[in-house]
């Protein structure tokens, strides 16, 4: 028996008043058989019985093929297994386009570490920039490194704040990107003698590639489900590993030619064009509670209480000690390299480039080999077993005198670069709470880049009481990976219940 307040017209939107049709009965795939089902939609009155596996579609009258198929019931998704941090699933509207749109800015803007940071850029600058001998092209890169860590250090938890209260992630990535390209764009400009210029030029470029990876990082725990954190992470460094490899195949023959505005314009279009999809298909902004403004004077009131919150969640505040120390290792090795591979194995610039390019594939390999297994056994255990292999490869390199076993150590060396990175922000993915990405993944970059400044000083300190021998400072960066190895041992599996407790 129907009730006939049920079948109120009035109830329906007024699009579907206008005919009466019999409404259609839809079955879902792989649905057992229900004697319900052959009742229309409101002879329950909009309860579904438990278990239904059909959905309907009333069809009425001549619009029911305009509504039916976006208002039909759909059986109710099945609830994911909840996180230490009670993280909600990540909104089923965001689709393997979102991901792979995600993950390809990894690509576009790997060009600029490859070319700028490491390879290109500081043999220009140190060499015809500065040109002077005796140590001063080293010390004004060094502090140009050093300034720009310490900037971004600072303003990046500030940076997250604001963007999460005032809902403009996607602003503050695209204003970071720009001004990370107007440095690169000064970079033409550049003349033998423009110390100066070249010193402030690569802070405003550095600070907003960095600055940018902030905003980037933070839209991981909204795009992907938790048990797929891992993996995609790990998807994106190798991706990374692989544009930076193509980005130095296609600008080293200009920079052996020494034409660096087409390396520099090379380098802009590169990062431009395949950042275009992230742009696109990332999630829109969020209208926030308040203003840019009145956020920025929000969120500088509260940095406090944001640094004691983090400080507060017990296994939060481990990790982050624990990367701070295993990341100023990796970074240290990053930016020191070609001077490790110089100064103690004799490379000339052709061997370091194609060591350059060694490592690269080989972290692509380690990052999308250990992006899968660090969501079935955890981040935690894919980065103890990476660091135990930088500790070994660390102490071997003591002892190495051949640069063949050298180009071993590093491919090895190579292999745990990808995912040890892609494994930390899969892990600090899982830990920070709903709702606080932005802000939570400003303190992870802020323990990186602060990290970065420290390590450059104790490798150069130890290198030059060692009378300019830099096997010394390998020890000392392998102190720093044993360290954080075994301070990530306190740190409580993200799986866990009570991974991301508040008690101390």
């Amino acid at each position: 028996m129907l009730c006939a307040a049920s079948c109120d017209t009035r109830r329906l939107p007024r699009s579907r008043r206008a005919g009466w049709g019999w409404p259609r009965v839809r079955r879902l795939p792989s649905s057992p058989r229900r004697w319900w089902a052959w009742f229309p939609s409101w002879a329950w009155d909009g309860a579904r019985p438990p278990s239904s596996g059909w959905a309907w579609d009333p069809g009425w009258g001549s619009a029911s093929g305009r509504h039916g198929e976006n208002n039909r019931r759909r059986p109710r998704a099945e609830s994911r297994l909840p996180l230490a941090s009670n993280r909600k699933a990540a909104p089923l509207s965001h689709d393997k386009r979102t991901v792979r749109a995600w993950v390809l800015y990894d690509f576009a803007n790997s060009i600029y570490p490859a070319v700028v940071t490491t390879a290109v850029f500081p043999i220009f600058y140190r060499g015809t920039v500065v040109g002077s001998e005796g140590g001063v092209a080293e010390l004004w890169w060094g502090w140009a490194v050093a300034v720009s860590a310490i900037i971004v250090a600072l303003t990046s938890p500030l940076l997250g704040a604001i963007a999460d209260r005032s809902g403009a992630r996607k602003r503050f990535l695209g204003f970071y990107v720009v001004t990370c390209l107007i440095g690169v764009a000064l970079m033409m400009t550049l003349e033998p003698g423009m110390v100066v210029a070249g010193f402030l030029i690569f802070i405003l470029s550095n600070v907003g590639f960095e600055s940018a990876n902030v905003f980037y990082n933070s839209y991981l725990p909204d795009i992907v489900p938790p048990e797929r954190l891992g993996r995609t992470s790990g998807y994106g460094y190798g991706l990374g590993y692989l544009g930076s490899a193509l980005g130095l195949l296609l600008v080293l023959p200009f920079a052996r030619e020494g034409r660096m505005e087409v390396v520099w314009t090379i380098v802009i279009a590169y990062f431009a064009i395949f950042s275009i999809p992230a742009f696109l298909f990332l999630p829109k902004d969020k209208r926030g509670a308040m203003g840019i403004g009145q956020a920025a004077r929000k969120g500088l009131a509260d940095f406090k209480r944001i640094a004691a919150e983090v400080w507060g969640h017990s296994n939060l505040r481990r990790f982050l000690i624990a990367f701070f120390f295993y990341i100023d290792g990796v970074l240290t090795i990053i930016v020191m390299a070609a001077v490790i591979a110089q100064g103690t194995f004799g490379f000339d610039q052709q061997q370091v480039i194609i060591l350059f390019l060694i490592v690269q594939f080989s972290a692509l390999i380690g990052a999308y080999s250990l992006a899968k297994p660090a969501d079935t056994i955890g981040p935690k255990k894919v980065l103890s077993g990476v660091l135990c292999l930088w500790v070994a490869a660390g102490v071997a390199a003591y002892f190495v005198e051949s640069p063949n076993v050298f180009y071993g150590l590093a491919v090895a060396a190579g292999f745990g670069l990808g995912s040890v990175q892609s494994a930390s922000r899969a892990l600090m993915a899982s830990l920070i709470p709903d709702g606080r990405e932005a802000e939570m993944f400003g303190f992870y970059a802020l323990c990186g880049r602060s990290s970065s400044v420290l390590g450059p000083v104790l490798f150069g300190g130890t290198v030059r009481l060692a009378g300019g021998n830099q096997r010394p400072g390998f020890l000392v960066l392998t102190a720093l990976f044993l360290i954080g190895l075994i301070l990530l041992q306190r740190v409580r599996d993200p799986k866990a219940p009570a991974a991301l407790e508040g008690t101390t």
